[in-house]
């Protein structure tokens, strides 16, 4: 059995194993699930399954996949260095995005695609402190990680700066274009678009940038009503 990737685009990590595949002309057959039927709708049930080969490993995260495949496909060295060092600081990018990215740049979706969905309503206050810990955290991957070099390890393209601008147009597809005033950001950003191609990105990128005009026309799909208890949970534990 080849690899089957369950995605749906509107999905951060779900675009970067998308391009990642795309990109280094890994074969999978595509199995499309919608996000937005909720996270107990039948057709999501296999979201997060990967399976390869004869050992059909199942995994269920994006960093987990893209390593797999990136070793598995035995793509070019740049993506995950074999270096110890280079190695190291794509690590150590992936851990402070699991903590500072991850659950942070995906919160305008809930406040205003999700919630509205279902008729919640996420208090402005913490719409707020979200964007106020997004700037912070934008303001550490400047400094911190980029810095002055071209990408965020280093001076290639990784693992790292994929997970990231997944992460990032999330928030610029509902209308927060946080690489204003960041000009160091701003040129990063166009230097991964480059290196990926500008056909794979509007690909991979027009279903999210579309979100908030499907959503003003009422074309989106409304969750199932089994799928509203975890999706008020998901709501309430924004911070």
């Amino acid at each position: 059995m080849g690899l089957e990737l369950y995605l749906d685009l509107m999905s951060q990590p779900s675009r970067a194993v998308y391009i990642f595949a795309k990109k280094n002309g890994i074969p999978f057959e595509l199995r499309t699930v919608e996000v937005l039927k909720g996270p107990l709708h039948p057709q999501t049930k296999g979201y997060w399954k990967r399976r390869q080969g004869d050992i059909c490993p199942v995994l269920h995260r994006d960093v987990a996949i893209l390593i797999y495949l990136s070793i598995k496909y035995q793509t070019a060295d740049y993506w995950y260095p074999p270096d110890l060092q280079a190695r190291a600081r794509v690590h150590e990018y992936l851990g402070w995005h699991a903590d500072c990215i991850r659950g942070t740049f995906g919160v305008s979706l809930w406040t205003q695609v999700m919630a509205p969905l279902i008729g919640a309503q996420v208090p402005e206050e913490k719409v707020k402190r979200n964007r106020a810990i997004m700037d912070q955290a934008l303001q550490q991957l400047e400094d911190k990680f980029l810095g002055d070099r071209a990408f965020l390890t280093g001076q290639q393209l990784t693992l790292a700066d994929l997970m990231a601008l997944e992460e990032l147009m999330q928030p610029v597809a509902l209308g927060y274009d946080l690489f204003e005033g960041r000009p160091r950001l701003a040129a990063w950003r166009g230097r991964v678009e480059a290196f990926l191609g500008a056909e794979l990105c509007q690909e991979a990128h027009s279903p999210i940038l579309s979100i908030l005009e499907q959503a003003v026309k009422k074309t989106l799909p409304v969750p199932p009503p089994e799928a509203y208890p975890n999706m008020l949970l998901r709501i309430a534990k924004i911070p």
